[in-house]
């Protein structure tokens, strides 16, 4: 049963990455929204209580008592972000298309870029979105759901934002 949950949801994670890529690498989102050949729906805006500006997110996998993982897809117009937060049990971004940030809390600011895989570690304080200038999409998988989802925390400031530190 593990070894078909892992070759499922591997399966998902090639297709994904696969259709989502075009043959020059370019990001093919506009800063309103996906390309037409986006390979998910935009999905229901975000809340502002947890985000800054627009993000988006479509459910790919519901958390269930099986699979225990919860998988999305989340699009950032340009400059949005997610607030600080942090998941019980990690959390694994994988960027489809576009370009963004993602910050631990302690390190640096890291830009991200199409084929980018982000490992978050448990319990680990933290935050992720789009450029000023480019709009991200990525995939988010949060494992062992029992654990609990998210814990959302207050905005991360313009000065944050723009910080390299």
């Amino acid at each position: 049963m593990k070894l078909k949950l892992f070759n499922s949801i591997t399966a998902l994670l090639l297709v994904a990455i696969l259709v989502s890529c075009n043959d020059k690498g370019e990001s093919q989102a506009t800063a309103s929204g996906p390309s037409d050949t986006a390979i998910f729906p935009k999905g229901d805006l975000g809340p502002a209580t947890n985000f800054t500006g627009k993000a988006y997110n479509f459910g790919l996998v519901p958390d269930d008592s099986i699979y225990n993982t919860l998988v999305g897809n989340v699009f950032f117009e340009t400059s949005a972000r997610s607030n600080w937060h942090f998941h019980p049990s990690g959390q694994i971004l994988i960027v489809l298309d576009g370009e963004g940030y993602h910050q631990l809390e302690g390190q640096t600011r890291e830009t991200m870029k199409k084929g980018d895989v982000i490992r978050v570690p448990a319990n680990t304080r933290h935050w992720h979105g789009a450029t000023e200038t480019t709009p991200l999409t990525q995939m988010y998988i949060l494992p062992k759901t029992e654990n609990g989802f998210v814990t959302w925390q207050e905005p991360v400031t313009d000065e944050q934002y723009q910080s390299n530190n």
